[in-house]
């Protein structure tokens, strides 16, 4: 049976324009610039540089309202054209640049140079191969990753070259082509393995009693190497702990990664632009907002005198009044967007000094142990906005400060209490972690539960696995792999 009903329900939406705010606020400035000139470009009513005119704003409404009221005559009394601007090339396009004229590192730097397939292409044409093997190596040389290695099974390989290439062939034929294609530079390109690898670029060495140790190392010992057996490495090949150790340093020198150094080189180099400038000025801090994030916004006059001569004029036709309807969206528009671009500087603004206030002492210093917990919310709740807001503003802005440059979000951290009950940051635990690995003896890494049994004598109360957790967020491995000779 169907019924109907009131109900009453309060709920609280966004609009478009807060929508629209919100993306504004979490753009970093090179976005920013981006989301800037498209607006400049859709909207003829905007406009950037200095206004010509303080008088845009005076009589907006007045002439929206002449063009709302109901005279009808006819059209072709009044030629529109005379109210239309020449918006074909704007003004912003006729400029050098958006930027302000004090504002440096206008452009964004490129790569160049050729990818590391062609790179590789480009050295077998320098090698005697007939057709059917040139199309081998062209095609093992498509194989090849960015790391410089080639990750599938030659069995593979050999059905693709007879389903794609027409070419039926055996591996014993590619195996022979491969070990060409492994002559290329740099060395150790086309292995299979980190093994291989290794080994393809011992072989291109001079001759030494270190080198030919840490072939044989590699080829039949490779297993104790990367588990840093070296007291079962020693007994295996019977050799002293110093020739031991000259076949690492050896080992230690080759590239396990060949093809890192090419891959990306045609792609735009990543180029951060900080949002925010921190300088120390007479013992005191000073914020400063990058210029490109307040740019010179005002609105069309050409368009204000079009509902200006709209509203002057005796005889209105039905074309004329949309055409001034199009007028007022766009300047309706327009307003809104610079009124938003306030807002976000503002925003901007507002919550970097606070966090700057809340950090003080580690912006003064540089010393990351003088960072104090800090999470979104205690922001938020000094600026008395939203923790989205400061979400937003964090997870996207760096800040150029006389330490570096830093991503914001870097400097919010969780809490911990130590021995004497106060407050402390999280990455002030990883820091001394890092320090105490760091000051360890290499010949007998300290393991976990010791690590934290030394931050428990500092002052640290921590689990084992907590201190597993902020060693591998340091990016640092396991006792046994720290190990050396």
């Amino acid at each position: 049976m169907l019924k109907q009903h009131l109900q009453f329900k309060l709920s609280q939406k966004l609009s478009p324009q807060q929508i629209q705010l919100m993306k504004l606020i979490q753009l970093p400035t090179q976005a920013f610039e981006q989301r800037l000139k498209q607006e400049l470009e859709e909207n003829p009513a905007l406009e950037s540089g200095k206004a010509e005119s303080s008088e845009i704003e005076e009589g907006f409404d007045n002439s929206f309202e002449e063009a709302g009221d109901n005279e009808t005559i006819a059209a072709e009394d009044i030629n529109i054209d005379d109210y239309l601007s020449d918006d074909e090339i704007p003004d912003y396009r006729t400029q050098i640049s958006n930027y302000s004229a004090d504002e440096d590192e206008k452009s964004i730097p490129y790569a160049a140079g050729i990818s590391f397939n062609q790179y590789l292409i480009n050295q077998l044409s320098t090698v005697y191969l007939d057709d059917e093997e040139w199309a081998i190596a062209e095609f093992l040389v498509g194989s090849i990753d960015e790391s410089g290695y080639i990750r599938r099974p030659l069995s593979d390989i050999m059905d693709d070259l007879a389903f794609t290439q027409n070419i039926y062939t055996d591996e014993a034929t590619i195996e022979r082509v491969l070990k060409t294609v492994q002559t290329l530079d740099p060395p150790g390109v086309g292995a299979r393995s980190l093994e291989e690898c290794l080994t393809l670029q011992l072989k291109r060495k001079d001759a030494t009693e270190a080198i030919e140790l840490a072939t044989v190392i590699i080829e039949k010992s490779f297993e104790q190497f990367t588990k840093k057996h070296f007291e079962k490495l020693q007994a295996k090949h019977s050799i002293t702990q110093d020739e031991l150790k000259n076949a690492l340093a050896e080992i230690e020198k080759l590239n396990p990664k060949p093809g890192g150094s090419f891959s990306g080189n045609n792609r735009v180099v990543e180029h951060v632009v900080p949002d925010f400038s921190i300088r120390i000025v007479d013992g005191e801090l000073e914020l400063t907002l990058n210029g490109r994030n307040a740019p010179e916004l005002h609105v069309s006059k050409d368009y204000m005198n079009m509902l200006m001569g709209y509203k002057n004029a005796k005889d209105k036709s039905k074309s004329q009044k949309d055409t001034v309807l199009f007028i007022k969206q766009k300047l309706d528009a327009a307003k809104w967007f610079i009124d938003a671009i306030k807002q976000r500087q503002q925003t901007l603004f507002v919550t970097m000094n606070a966090i700057l206030q809340y950090q003080e002492e580690y912006f003064l210093t540089g010393d990351e142990r003088k960072l104090r917990p800090m999470i979104l919310k205690d922001i938020a709740d000094r600026i008395d906005m939203d923790v989205s807001t400061v979400s937003r503003v964090a997870n996207s802005k760096y800040v150029d400060t006389p330490y570096g440059t830093k991503l914001i979000k870097d400097f919010f951290s969780e809490s911990m209490k130590n021995v004497q009950g106060e407050d402390v940051s999280t990455r002030e635990i990883k820091k001394i972690l890092e320090t105490v690995i760091s000051e360890e003896d290499k010949k007998k890494p300290l393991t976990d539960d010791k690590l934290a049994k030394l931050l428990k004598e500092k002052g640290y109360p921590i689990a084992r696995r907590t201190v597993a957790k902020y060693r591998e967020q340091l990016g640092l491995p396991v006792a046994r792999l720290r190990k050396q000779i």
